[in-house]
């Protein structure tokens, strides 16, 4: 009786064939993988270094004893940087300061660009020309902006205020018309109202791109069945334009918290403007207390960070729509 030896089949882990197809499909998905992020990685060392390691640094250094007027006096100082960033008065007045500061540009501008959005959604004759117009402040240099503001609007001598003022009051026969130092008088409503100009035009391009997402059979449906305009408006533009302005507001929020050059060209953070990022200046360059600022600096991009936090699961949640659809 003869005995026949049976060979596995061929391909498989046991036969001489080698590895099984599922080994050989995962190691050729992985060098696709390493494939498609090989010509990213230079980009992204080059973000970490850029980015990363100086905060690592500053991270470093915020718990450490280091003030320039005292270099004698240099080493590990634990928690206390922090302790007296928490507990200085001038920090606390400048965080009043920097709340007051950006609800109120970021309330102003959203509800001006909201406005404005509403009307350029609009067909009329040169709503190009317009909208390049309404978009030019938000591309000018913020210290260009800040200093068109200082010298040519708000100047008590020859600003363009003060001068409307006088023009007004001569139409009436009035040869002492009021001529307000609008800096000294109001400057924290100064730098709010440079500001205001600055970001609308930004909030208006958020606001219209959402506008114009919206669905025009519904919107055509409710006015058929006899809805306002106000109707219209309440009903569907405004709960459709709802994510667009969570995220106009939250960027806008994480901008005007780090705005420095208004602070520092209008007022010099005097009369009680300075806001965070110009404490920080103070205490970095005018005290050389380098540990204290970059404690300071520290907790501003914390703070900074969980309202980015939130921009990022709106923008998320507003791209998962756009999918949907």
């Amino acid at each position: 009786m003869s005995t026949q030896t049976t060979e596995p089949p061929r391909g498989t882990a046991a036969g001489p064939a080698g590895p099984a197809p599922a080994a050989r499909a995962r190691r050729t998905g992985r060098a696709k993988d390493w494939a498609r992020r090989a010509p990213l990685l230079p980009a992204l060392v080059f973000l970490v270094i850029v980015t990363q390691l100086p905060f690592v640094a500053t991270v470093v250094i915020s718990f450490t004893r280091w003030n320039a007027l005292a270099p004698d006096n240099r080493g590990f100082a634990a928690f206390d940087n922090y302790r007296a960033v928490f507990t200085d008065p001038a920090m606390r007045s400048s965080v009043g300061t920097t709340v007051l500061l950006t609800v109120t540009v970021v309330l102003v501008s959203l509800l001006l660009g909201l406005g404005l959005a509403l009307l350029l959604d609009r067909s009329f004759r040169g709503r190009g020309i317009v909208r390049t117009l309404l978009i030019t402040p938000f591309l000018v240099v913020p210290v260009a902006s800040a200093l068109l503001w200082k010298h040519a609007l708000y100047n008590a001598s020859y600003g363009l205020l003060n001068g409307v003022l006088t023009w007004i009051w001569r139409l009436f026969g009035s040869d002492s018309p009021p001529q307000p130092d609008w800096m000294t008088d109001s400057p924290l409503a100064a730098v709010e109202v440079s500001l205001i100009w600055q970001w609308t035009p930004f909030m208006m391009l958020i606001l219209l791109a959402g506008l114009q997402s919206r669905a025009g059979d519904a919107i055509e449906a409710a006015r058929m069945d006899g809805a306002s305009a106000f109707d219209v408006f309440r009903y569907l533009t405004l709960p459709h334009l709802r994510r667009y302005l969570e995220l106009a507001a939250l960027l806008g929020t994480v901008y005007v918290v780090q705005n420095f050059d208004a602070v520092f060209t209008i007022t010099s953070g005097g009369l009680g403007t300075a806001n965070l990022p110009y404490t920080i200046y103070q205490t970095f360059y005018q005290a050389h207390d380098y540990g204290r600022a970059s404690a300071q600096g520290v907790v501003v991009v914390l703070c900074s960070l969980v309202v980015a936090t939130f921009a990022l699961r709106t923008v998320s949640s507003l791209l998962r729509e756009e999918v949907t659809r």
